[in-house]
Protein backbone atom coordinates (compact mmCIF):
# COMPACT_ATOMS: atom_id res chain seq x y z
CA UNK A 1 0.00 0.00 0.00
CA UNK A 2 1.54 3.32 -1.01
CA UNK A 3 0.93 6.65 0.64
CA UNK A 4 -1.19 7.64 -2.34
CA UNK A 5 -3.50 4.62 -2.00
CA UNK A 6 -4.93 4.29 1.48
CA UNK A 7 -8.26 2.44 1.46
CA UNK A 8 -8.62 2.47 5.26
CA UNK A 9 -8.62 5.39 7.65
CA UNK A 10 -7.27 3.55 10.69
CA UNK A 11 -5.88 0.31 12.09
CA UNK A 12 -7.35 -1.09 15.30
CA UNK A 13 -4.75 -2.89 17.40
CA UNK A 14 -6.22 -4.91 20.28
CA UNK A 15 -4.79 -5.03 23.79
CA UNK A 16 -1.58 -7.06 23.52
CA UNK A 17 0.13 -9.18 26.15
CA UNK A 18 3.21 -10.59 24.44
CA UNK A 19 5.59 -10.21 21.50
CA UNK A 20 8.08 -12.84 20.36
CA UNK A 21 9.56 -14.02 17.09
CA UNK A 22 12.10 -13.20 14.38
CA UNK A 23 11.96 -10.28 11.95
CA UNK A 24 13.97 -10.02 8.74
CA UNK A 25 14.44 -6.27 8.46
CA UNK A 26 13.82 -4.31 5.27
CA UNK A 27 16.82 -2.51 3.80
CA UNK A 28 18.01 0.71 5.37
CA UNK A 29 16.47 3.83 3.80
CA UNK A 30 19.58 5.89 4.55
CA UNK A 31 21.89 3.36 2.92
CA UNK A 32 19.54 2.58 0.01
CA UNK A 33 19.20 6.16 -1.21
CA UNK A 34 22.89 6.91 -0.71
CA UNK A 35 24.08 3.87 -2.68
CA UNK A 36 21.55 4.50 -5.44
CA UNK A 37 22.99 7.97 -6.00
CA UNK A 38 26.62 6.86 -5.72
CA UNK A 39 26.03 3.92 -8.07
CA UNK A 40 24.33 6.24 -10.55
CA UNK A 41 27.34 8.57 -10.54
CA UNK A 42 30.01 5.86 -10.59
CA UNK A 43 32.06 4.38 -13.40
CA UNK A 44 30.80 0.84 -13.92
CA UNK A 45 27.73 -1.22 -13.14
CA UNK A 46 26.73 -1.84 -9.53
CA UNK A 47 24.54 -4.71 -8.36
CA UNK A 48 22.61 -3.63 -5.26
CA UNK A 49 21.23 -6.37 -3.02
CA UNK A 50 18.65 -5.93 -0.26
CA UNK A 51 17.52 -2.49 -1.45
CA UNK A 52 14.59 -1.04 0.45
CA UNK A 53 11.27 -1.28 -1.41
CA UNK A 54 9.35 1.75 -0.10
CA UNK A 55 8.13 5.19 -1.15
CA UNK A 56 11.28 7.20 -0.35
CA UNK A 57 13.49 4.87 -2.37
CA UNK A 58 10.93 4.78 -5.17
CA UNK A 59 11.20 8.58 -5.43
CA UNK A 60 14.98 8.35 -5.77
CA UNK A 61 14.72 5.59 -8.38
CA UNK A 62 12.18 7.58 -10.39
CA UNK A 63 14.40 10.66 -10.27
CA UNK A 64 17.49 8.80 -11.41
CA UNK A 65 15.55 7.21 -14.28
CA UNK A 66 14.29 10.66 -15.30
CA UNK A 67 17.91 11.85 -15.27
CA UNK A 68 18.81 9.11 -17.76
CA UNK A 69 20.39 6.53 -15.44
CA UNK A 70 19.73 2.94 -16.56
CA UNK A 71 18.24 0.83 -13.78
CA UNK A 72 17.56 -2.86 -14.36
CA UNK A 73 15.54 -4.98 -11.95
CA UNK A 74 17.41 -8.05 -10.71
CA UNK A 75 16.07 -11.57 -10.38
CA UNK A 76 14.75 -10.84 -6.86
CA UNK A 77 12.47 -7.93 -5.81
CA UNK A 78 15.16 -6.24 -3.72
CA UNK A 79 17.93 -6.50 -6.33
CA UNK A 80 18.81 -3.75 -8.80
CA UNK A 81 21.55 -3.22 -11.38
CA UNK A 82 22.60 0.39 -11.80
CA UNK A 83 24.62 1.38 -14.87
CA UNK A 84 26.81 4.23 -13.69
CA UNK A 85 26.79 7.51 -15.62
CA UNK A 86 30.47 8.31 -14.91
CA UNK A 87 29.94 11.51 -12.98
CA UNK A 88 27.41 13.29 -15.16
CA UNK A 89 23.72 12.61 -15.63
CA UNK A 90 22.73 11.96 -19.27
CA UNK A 91 19.69 14.26 -19.05
CA UNK A 92 20.57 17.91 -18.43
CA UNK A 93 17.05 19.29 -18.19
CA UNK A 94 14.32 17.76 -16.03
CA UNK A 95 11.64 18.35 -13.43
CA UNK A 96 11.84 15.97 -10.48
CA UNK A 97 9.06 15.19 -8.01
CA UNK A 98 10.51 13.78 -4.78
CA UNK A 99 7.50 13.69 -2.47
CA UNK A 100 8.62 14.10 1.15
CA UNK A 101 11.83 12.10 0.75
CA UNK A 102 14.52 14.15 2.49
CA UNK A 103 17.16 11.51 1.72
CA UNK A 104 16.44 12.13 -1.97
CA UNK A 105 15.85 15.91 -2.03
CA UNK A 106 19.01 16.95 -0.18
CA UNK A 107 21.65 14.83 -2.01
CA UNK A 108 20.07 15.32 -5.44
CA UNK A 109 19.96 19.09 -4.89
CA UNK A 110 23.68 19.11 -4.12
CA UNK A 111 24.66 16.78 -6.96
CA UNK A 112 22.60 18.56 -9.61
CA UNK A 113 23.72 22.01 -8.43
CA UNK A 114 27.40 21.08 -8.49
CA UNK A 115 27.09 19.47 -11.94
CA UNK A 116 24.93 22.28 -13.31
CA UNK A 117 21.99 22.01 -15.68
CA UNK A 118 18.36 23.03 -15.95
CA UNK A 119 16.48 21.25 -13.18
CA UNK A 120 13.45 21.80 -10.99
CA UNK A 121 12.96 19.95 -7.69
CA UNK A 122 9.44 19.68 -6.29
CA UNK A 123 7.68 17.70 -3.60
CA UNK A 124 4.61 17.49 -1.40
CA UNK A 125 3.49 20.51 0.69
CA UNK A 126 5.27 19.26 3.82
CA UNK A 127 8.59 19.22 1.94
CA UNK A 128 8.09 22.93 1.30
CA UNK A 129 8.10 23.43 5.09
CA UNK A 130 11.38 21.57 5.62
CA UNK A 131 14.39 23.92 5.53
CA UNK A 132 17.12 23.56 2.94
CA UNK A 133 18.75 26.98 3.15
CA UNK A 134 21.75 25.68 5.09
CA UNK A 135 22.60 23.47 2.11
CA UNK A 136 21.79 26.02 -0.59
CA UNK A 137 23.96 28.75 0.97
CA UNK A 138 27.29 26.86 0.76
CA UNK A 139 26.40 25.59 -2.72
CA UNK A 140 25.92 29.18 -3.85
CA UNK A 141 29.24 30.19 -2.30
CA UNK A 142 31.10 27.73 -4.56
CA UNK A 143 29.39 29.00 -7.69
CA UNK A 144 26.18 26.97 -7.95
CA UNK A 145 23.00 28.52 -9.32
CA UNK A 146 20.19 27.48 -6.96
CA UNK A 147 16.99 29.54 -6.77
CA UNK A 148 13.95 29.32 -4.53
CA UNK A 149 10.64 29.01 -6.37
CA UNK A 150 8.58 29.66 -3.23
CA UNK A 151 9.63 30.76 0.22
CA UNK A 152 13.33 31.58 0.66
CA UNK A 153 15.15 28.77 2.43
CA UNK A 154 12.72 26.04 1.39
CA UNK A 155 11.90 23.91 -1.65
CA UNK A 156 10.76 23.94 -4.44
CA UNK A 157 14.04 24.77 -6.15
CA UNK A 158 15.36 25.65 -9.58
CA UNK A 159 18.93 24.74 -10.51
CA UNK A 160 20.88 26.49 -13.26
CA UNK A 161 23.86 25.61 -15.44
CA UNK A 162 26.79 27.23 -13.64
CA UNK A 163 28.00 24.23 -11.63
CA UNK A 164 30.60 24.50 -8.86
CA UNK A 165 34.24 25.35 -8.35
CA UNK A 166 36.40 22.62 -6.85
CA UNK A 167 39.20 23.08 -4.34
CA UNK A 168 37.27 25.49 -2.13
CA UNK A 169 36.98 25.63 1.65
CA UNK A 170 33.27 25.50 2.41
CA UNK A 171 31.52 26.26 5.68
CA UNK A 172 28.24 24.59 6.59
CA UNK A 173 26.08 24.39 9.71
CA UNK A 174 25.72 21.04 11.39
CA UNK A 175 23.01 21.66 13.96
CA UNK A 176 19.87 21.55 11.77
CA UNK A 177 20.24 18.34 9.77
CA UNK A 178 23.24 16.11 9.12
CA UNK A 179 21.72 15.41 5.68
CA UNK A 180 23.03 18.78 4.48
CA UNK A 181 26.62 17.79 5.21
CA UNK A 182 26.12 14.31 3.77
CA UNK A 183 24.64 15.76 0.58
CA UNK A 184 27.55 18.17 0.15
CA UNK A 185 30.18 15.48 0.76
CA UNK A 186 28.64 13.08 -1.77
CA UNK A 187 28.40 15.81 -4.42
CA UNK A 188 31.83 17.43 -4.07
CA UNK A 189 33.73 14.75 -6.05
CA UNK A 190 31.68 15.95 -9.05
CA UNK A 191 33.03 19.51 -8.87
CA UNK A 192 35.57 20.79 -11.36
CA UNK A 193 36.37 17.52 -13.11
CA UNK A 194 38.94 14.85 -12.46
CA UNK A 195 41.95 17.19 -12.22
CA UNK A 196 40.45 19.43 -9.57
CA UNK A 197 41.98 20.12 -6.15
CA UNK A 198 40.65 18.66 -2.94
CA UNK A 199 37.73 20.44 -1.30
CA UNK A 200 37.51 21.12 2.43
CA UNK A 201 34.26 21.31 4.39
CA UNK A 202 34.23 22.92 7.83
CA UNK A 203 31.24 22.43 10.12
CA UNK A 204 30.61 25.69 11.97
CA UNK A 205 28.14 24.48 14.62
CA UNK A 206 27.90 21.25 16.62
CA UNK A 207 27.16 18.35 14.29
CA UNK A 208 24.02 16.39 15.12
CA UNK A 209 23.40 12.82 13.97
CA UNK A 210 27.13 12.28 13.33
CA UNK A 211 26.65 8.52 12.75
CA UNK A 212 24.62 9.31 9.63
CA UNK A 213 27.59 11.25 8.25
CA UNK A 214 29.74 8.23 9.07
CA UNK A 215 27.40 6.13 6.90
CA UNK A 216 27.98 8.61 4.08
CA UNK A 217 31.78 8.57 4.28
CA UNK A 218 31.83 4.78 4.70
CA UNK A 219 29.81 4.33 1.50
CA UNK A 220 31.83 6.94 -0.40
CA UNK A 221 34.92 4.91 0.50
CA UNK A 222 33.25 1.79 -0.92
CA UNK A 223 32.88 3.73 -4.18
CA UNK A 224 36.53 4.83 -4.22
CA UNK A 225 36.45 8.25 -2.51
CA UNK A 226 38.15 8.37 0.91
CA UNK A 227 37.13 11.46 2.90
CA UNK A 228 39.75 12.59 5.42
CA UNK A 229 38.69 13.93 8.83
CA UNK A 230 41.66 15.70 10.43
CA UNK A 231 39.36 16.81 13.26
CA UNK A 232 35.71 16.48 14.25
CA UNK A 233 34.67 19.60 12.34
CA UNK A 234 36.69 19.19 9.13
CA UNK A 235 36.11 16.93 6.12
CA UNK A 236 38.53 16.85 3.17
CA UNK A 237 37.15 15.41 -0.06
CA UNK A 238 40.01 14.40 -2.35
CA UNK A 239 40.31 15.11 -6.05
CA UNK A 240 40.50 12.07 -8.26
CA UNK A 241 38.86 10.19 -11.06
CA UNK A 242 35.40 10.18 -9.49
CA UNK A 243 33.35 7.32 -8.10
CA UNK A 244 34.09 3.73 -9.12
CA UNK A 245 31.64 0.90 -8.76
CA UNK A 246 32.47 -1.74 -6.11
CA UNK A 247 30.67 -4.25 -8.33
CA UNK A 248 28.26 -5.64 -5.76
CA UNK A 249 26.97 -4.10 -2.55
CA UNK A 250 24.51 -5.47 -0.01
CA UNK A 251 22.29 -3.00 1.85
CA UNK A 252 22.06 -3.59 5.60
CA UNK A 253 18.73 -4.04 7.32
CA UNK A 254 17.23 -0.81 8.66
CA UNK A 255 18.53 -0.18 12.18
CA UNK A 256 15.87 2.48 12.80
CA UNK A 257 13.15 -0.05 11.97
CA UNK A 258 14.88 -2.56 14.25
CA UNK A 259 14.13 -0.28 17.21
CA UNK A 260 10.38 -1.02 17.10
CA UNK A 261 10.85 -4.77 17.26
CA UNK A 262 13.59 -4.69 19.87
CA UNK A 263 11.37 -2.48 22.00
CA UNK A 264 8.52 -4.94 21.42
CA UNK A 265 10.72 -7.70 22.81
CA UNK A 266 11.59 -5.64 25.88
CA UNK A 267 7.98 -4.60 26.50
CA UNK A 268 6.24 -7.80 25.45
CA UNK A 269 8.49 -10.41 27.02
CA UNK A 270 10.25 -11.60 23.89
CA UNK A 271 12.54 -12.80 22.72
CA UNK A 272 12.30 -10.80 19.53
CA UNK A 273 15.24 -11.16 17.15
CA UNK A 274 15.93 -8.86 14.21
CA UNK A 275 18.16 -10.04 11.38
CA UNK A 276 20.06 -7.92 8.90
CA UNK A 277 21.94 -5.79 11.43
CA UNK A 278 24.35 -6.65 14.21
CA UNK A 279 26.95 -5.03 16.42
CA UNK A 280 29.21 -4.36 13.41
CA UNK A 281 26.55 -2.36 11.52
CA UNK A 282 27.62 0.94 9.94
CA UNK A 283 24.35 2.52 11.13
CA UNK A 284 24.43 4.61 14.27
CA UNK A 285 20.91 3.59 15.26
CA UNK A 286 22.16 0.18 16.38
CA UNK A 287 23.14 2.12 19.52
CA UNK A 288 19.42 2.04 20.36
CA UNK A 289 19.91 -1.57 21.44
CA UNK A 290 22.65 -0.54 23.86
CA UNK A 291 20.43 2.21 25.30
CA UNK A 292 17.62 -0.32 25.72
CA UNK A 293 20.02 -2.58 27.61
CA UNK A 294 21.08 0.26 29.91
CA UNK A 295 17.42 0.91 30.68
CA UNK A 296 17.06 -2.67 31.88
CA UNK A 297 16.14 -4.82 28.89
CA UNK A 298 17.94 -8.11 28.19
CA UNK A 299 19.68 -7.44 24.85
CA UNK A 300 21.99 -9.84 23.01
CA UNK A 301 24.05 -9.44 19.84
CA UNK A 302 25.27 -11.87 17.21
CA UNK A 303 26.67 -11.79 13.66
CA UNK A 304 23.93 -10.07 11.69
CA UNK A 305 21.30 -10.14 14.45
CA UNK A 306 20.18 -8.47 17.67
CA UNK A 307 17.72 -9.90 20.17
CA UNK A 308 15.77 -8.32 23.03
CA UNK A 309 13.59 -9.61 25.83
CA UNK A 310 12.10 -8.24 29.01
CA UNK A 311 14.44 -7.57 31.92
CA UNK A 312 13.56 -7.13 35.57
CA UNK A 313 12.28 -3.58 35.07
CA UNK A 314 12.57 -0.64 32.71
CA UNK A 315 14.30 2.46 34.02
CA UNK A 316 13.99 6.04 32.81
CA UNK A 317 16.37 8.95 33.37
CA UNK A 318 18.00 11.36 30.93
CA UNK A 319 19.05 10.00 27.54
CA UNK A 320 21.18 11.99 25.08
CA UNK A 321 19.68 11.13 21.68
CA UNK A 322 21.90 13.37 19.55
CA UNK A 323 23.30 10.40 17.64
CA UNK A 324 20.10 8.32 17.40
CA UNK A 325 17.36 10.86 16.54
CA UNK A 326 15.14 8.48 14.58
CA UNK A 327 15.33 5.58 17.03
CA UNK A 328 14.79 8.06 19.85
CA UNK A 329 11.13 8.23 18.86
CA UNK A 330 10.81 4.62 19.99
CA UNK A 331 12.32 5.59 23.35
CA UNK A 332 9.58 8.18 23.78
CA UNK A 333 7.02 5.36 23.71
CA UNK A 334 9.02 2.92 25.84
CA UNK A 335 9.11 5.76 28.40
CA UNK A 336 5.41 5.03 29.01
CA UNK A 337 6.46 1.69 30.52
CA UNK A 338 9.33 2.98 32.68
CA UNK A 339 9.40 3.15 36.48
CA UNK A 340 10.36 6.84 36.44
CA UNK A 341 10.33 9.88 34.20
CA UNK A 342 12.38 9.80 31.01
CA UNK A 343 13.95 12.90 29.43
CA UNK A 344 15.14 12.73 25.83
CA UNK A 345 17.67 15.42 24.89
CA UNK A 346 19.41 16.33 21.64
CA UNK A 347 16.27 15.91 19.53
CA UNK A 348 16.00 19.40 18.05
CA UNK A 349 16.17 17.89 14.54
CA UNK A 350 12.72 16.37 15.18
CA UNK A 351 11.25 19.81 14.47
CA UNK A 352 12.24 19.66 10.76
CA UNK A 353 11.39 16.04 9.97
CA UNK A 354 8.26 14.68 8.27
CA UNK A 355 6.29 16.62 10.87
CA UNK A 356 7.23 18.60 13.97
CA UNK A 357 7.87 15.39 15.86
CA UNK A 358 8.37 17.00 19.27
CA UNK A 359 4.93 18.63 19.15
CA UNK A 360 3.30 15.57 17.59
CA UNK A 361 4.85 13.16 20.08
CA UNK A 362 3.82 15.33 23.04
CA UNK A 363 0.22 15.48 21.83
CA UNK A 364 -0.15 11.74 21.25
CA UNK A 365 1.65 10.66 24.44
CA UNK A 366 -0.76 12.91 26.31
CA UNK A 367 -3.71 11.02 24.82
CA UNK A 368 -2.36 7.84 26.42
CA UNK A 369 -2.25 9.53 29.83
CA UNK A 370 1.38 10.62 30.08
CA UNK A 371 2.44 13.97 31.54
CA UNK A 372 4.72 15.48 28.90
CA UNK A 373 6.99 18.52 28.89
CA UNK A 374 8.24 19.53 25.43
CA UNK A 375 11.00 22.03 24.69
CA UNK A 376 12.98 23.15 21.63
CA UNK A 377 15.25 20.08 21.78
CA UNK A 378 13.96 17.88 24.60
CA UNK A 379 10.96 15.82 25.63
CA UNK A 380 10.22 14.74 29.21
CA UNK A 381 7.75 11.89 29.68
CA UNK A 382 6.25 11.06 33.07
CA UNK A 383 4.52 7.68 32.76
CA UNK A 384 0.96 7.40 34.07
CA UNK A 385 -0.10 4.79 36.62
CA UNK A 386 -2.07 3.15 33.86
CA UNK A 387 -2.27 3.86 30.15
CA UNK A 388 -5.64 4.56 28.62
CA UNK A 389 -6.87 3.50 25.16
CA UNK A 390 -6.39 6.14 22.49
CA UNK A 391 -6.75 6.91 18.81
CA UNK A 392 -3.37 8.11 17.58
CA UNK A 393 -2.95 10.73 14.88
CA UNK A 394 0.14 10.08 12.78
CA UNK A 395 0.62 13.42 10.92
CA UNK A 396 1.57 11.61 7.69
CA UNK A 397 4.71 10.50 9.53
CA UNK A 398 5.70 6.85 9.22
CA UNK A 399 7.64 6.78 12.48
CA UNK A 400 4.72 8.13 14.50
CA UNK A 401 2.58 5.26 13.21
CA UNK A 402 5.16 2.57 13.90
CA UNK A 403 6.35 3.60 17.35
CA UNK A 404 2.86 4.18 18.77
CA UNK A 405 1.79 0.66 17.82
CA UNK A 406 3.97 -0.46 20.77
CA UNK A 407 1.61 1.18 23.26
CA UNK A 408 -0.82 -1.72 22.81
CA UNK A 409 1.71 -3.93 24.65
CA UNK A 410 0.54 -2.18 27.83
CA UNK A 411 -2.65 -4.25 27.51
CA UNK A 412 -4.78 -1.48 26.01
CA UNK A 413 -6.36 -1.17 22.55
CA UNK A 414 -4.77 1.46 20.31
CA UNK A 415 -6.11 2.79 17.02
CA UNK A 416 -3.58 4.14 14.51
CA UNK A 417 -4.97 6.69 12.06
CA UNK A 418 -3.63 6.70 8.48
CA UNK A 419 -1.62 3.46 8.85
CA UNK A 420 -0.67 3.64 5.16
CA UNK A 421 1.87 6.36 5.92
CA UNK A 422 4.34 3.58 6.84
CA UNK A 423 4.75 2.99 3.08
CA UNK A 424 7.38 5.75 3.21
CA UNK A 425 9.94 3.28 4.60
CA UNK A 426 8.25 0.01 5.68
CA UNK A 427 5.05 -0.87 3.79
CA UNK A 428 4.65 -4.23 5.54
CA UNK A 429 5.26 -2.94 9.06
CA UNK A 430 1.86 -3.69 10.57
CA UNK A 431 1.73 -7.19 9.10
CA UNK A 432 5.17 -7.93 10.54
CA UNK A 433 4.30 -6.43 13.93
CA UNK A 434 1.08 -8.47 14.01
CA UNK A 435 3.06 -11.64 13.30
CA UNK A 436 5.20 -11.26 16.44
CA UNK A 437 2.43 -9.86 18.66
CA UNK A 438 -0.18 -12.47 17.74
CA UNK A 439 -3.09 -10.43 16.45
CA UNK A 440 -5.02 -9.98 13.22
CA UNK A 441 -4.90 -6.41 11.87
CA UNK A 442 -8.37 -4.89 11.62
CA UNK A 443 -8.74 -1.85 9.40
CA UNK A 444 -11.57 0.52 10.22
CA UNK A 445 -12.88 3.95 9.35
CA UNK A 446 -12.17 6.49 12.07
Amino acid sequence: MTSGTRPHDALAIPALARAAGTVDLPGSKSISNRVLLLAALADGTTELLGLLDADDVARMREALATLGVVLRQGSAPRELRVEGARGRFPVGRAELFLGNAGTAVRPLTAALAILGGDYTIRGVPRMYERPIGDLVAPLRRIGCDVRYLGNAGFPPLAIGPSGARAGETIEIRGDVSSQFLSALLMALPLAGGARASASTVRVTTPLISRPYVAITTNLMRRFGIAVATPDDATFVVPAGDGYRSPGRLRVEGDASAASYFLAAGALGGGPVRVTGVGRDSIQGDVAFAEVLARLGADVRFGPGWIEARRGRSLRGGTIDCTEIPDAAMTLAVTALFAEEATTLTGIGSWRVKETDRIAAMAAELGKLGANVDAGPSHLRVVPPHGLRPATIDTYDDHRMAMCFSLAALAGIPVTIRDPGCVAKTFPEYFAVFASIAGFEPVYVHA
